[in-house]
């Protein structure tokens, strides 16, 4: 199957079976990358940052995974330099992944009030600094000292609050949002650099 900009598609595999876990199949693209960084946590290997239209993109994969393994050997307690060299080491056309879907990260579902709001604020960098007092955000369980990185599926991570604000204001009036804690989420971003994560972050609505 033909992709973007010439590179073959990335194809995902289907649910192993147990709760949270996928095995995905991809390649790489033409300059034989596939399109995502990693960094540990708690001997854990996790995804910092998904390239726009990368294979990684392309496959499903999003900011926040867990990668488990690599053509069957565990990632558990390799380095970020181990997980890069297992990577450019690996075939062209047939890389296998095995990834827990976003460990850290929770779903809230809200219902916009007849202003148009959930009641919750935004600190700059997408953090959620306060709530209001019995608006749906409260009531749905919605946490402060958590960054927001999805809204209604699409990754807002890396985007200014003016963006995020907007897709917001665009959005039905039941919102689902994905919220990341605090010490993970800045582990995550601090480890990269801003500006990629800026310029290079998938935005796109994946479907899977």
């Amino acid at each position: 199957m033909s992709g973007v900009g010439g590179m073959v598609r990335p194809v995902t595999g289907a649910d192993m079976g147990i709760r949270g876990l996928r095995e995905i199949i991809l390649c790489m693209d033409q300059d034989g990358k596939v399109g995502l960084r990693v960094t540990t946590i708690d001997n854990g290997v996790f995804i910092k940052l998904v390239q726009a239209n990368s294979p990684a993109a392309l496959a499903g994969l999003r900011f926040g995974d867990q990668v488990l393994q690599i053509n069957g050997k565990n990632w558990a307690s390799w380095s970020v330099d181990m997980v890069h060299k297992a990577l450019k080491a690996a075939a062209e056309t047939h890389i296998e992944l095995v990834v827990r879907d976003r460990p850290f990260q929770r779903t809230v579902t809200m219902h916009k009030d007849s202003s148009g709001l959930v009641g919750f604020n935004l600190e700059e960098g997408g953090k959620i600094s306060s709530l209001v007092k019995d608006a749906s955000a409260a009531r749905n369980g919605l946490l402060t000292d958590h960054y927001l990185c999805e809204i209604n599926g699409q990754n807002v991570v890396g985007l200014e609050n003016s963006q995020i604000k907007d897709i917001a204001n665009t959005s039905p009036t039941a919102m689902t949002i994905t919220i990341m804690p605090k010490f993970i989420y800045e582990h995550l971003i601090l480890t990269g650099s801003t500006g990629l994560l800026q310029s290079a972050m998938d935005q796109c609505v994946p479907a899977v």
